[in-house]
């Protein structure tokens, strides 16, 4: 009787674990994707960007079944590559590219002390648009030029993005007192809650020995490089402005996207 009274704990004790993890997922959908769900009552947004790896993961696999989904209807790949960047920034709700602007159009300021100023301004100029136009061209010829495995090479793009992001908030002081940035500031509170999306990443690049023996360097290729420029990303931003911002965090993933595809054409 007694052990049966335990067992029950337990298993109660798991699928409540289980049902605050979905919730948690849940949650990070609605806050970095435009992607519809049901209505869901009981989200909490004040941890979501530990999960954020987890979601770019998604958002690659969605864009990696699209390709694959057009490849069959003979669509070209330059004309597919221009549809998944396109598709990219649906399904982001364009979040991170309207922060790669700001991003821009404040360092484009002489003035550091008014740079966060203008990062705050919706209005766009003209050195967030030559960035939008920049980030648009590298990720779609980049793309044209991987014409193999593009779903497992947009996953760890869109996951390696993420992480960045979580290495930034880790590493660097938050520059505004409120906002939403504040709130990923107090989700990333050590460098042990990079492990996991690091881990994920990892097994991620694994999948191409498990696919083709002979890829290893490829897999080792994807770790150093996705690692490497979410690290220097962060740290360049950082450099310019002394710390970070919400805006600065979607730059990060933005660049971190585009400058590993870069990379992944190489090898």
């Amino acid at each position: 009787m007694v052990f049966e009274k335990i067992n029950n704990m337990t298993h109660q004790h798991q699928s409540q674990r289980w049902k605050k993890l979905l919730l948690n997922f849940a949650a990070s959908v609605v806050f970095y994707t435009s992607i519809p769900l049901p209505d869901v009552k009981g989200l909490e947004f004040s941890g979501v960007a530990r999960l954020a790896p987890l979601v770019g993961l998604m958002i690659g696999g969605i864009l990696g079944l699209f390709d694959i989904g057009i490849h069959d209807l003979g669509i070209p790949i330059l004309t597919r590559s221009a549809l998944l960047v396109s598709l990219w920034i649906g399904i982001t709700g364009g979040l991170h590219l309207d922060g790669t602007m700001d991003t821009a159009d404040g360092l484009a300021v002489g003035d550091p002390e008014r740079r966060l100023e203008v990062m705050a301004d919706s209005a766009t100029g003209a050195f967030g648009a030559m960035a939008a136009i920049a980030l648009l061209l590298l990720k779609t010829t980049a793309l044209t030029d991987i014409e193999e495995n593009r779903w497992l090479i947009l996953m760890a793009a869109c996951g390696w993005g993420r992480w960045g992001q979580q290495l930034a908030i880790a590493c660097y002081p938050y520059l505004k007192p409120t906002g939403k940035g504040a709130l990923h500031k107090q989700a990333i509170s050590s460098y042990k809650d990079l492990l996991p999306g690091l881990l994920l990443l990892i097994c991620l690049s694994g999948l191409f020995l498990v696919l083709d023996s002979k890829r290893l360097l490829l897999a080792l290729g994807m770790v150093i490089a996705g690692s490497a420029i979410a690290t220097v990303t962060g740290a360049w931003f950082n450099y310019k402005l002394g710390g970070h911002t919400g805006d600065t965090y979607g730059a990060v993933v933005e660049w971190t996207e585009a400058l590993f595809l870069c990379v992944l054409t190489v090898l």
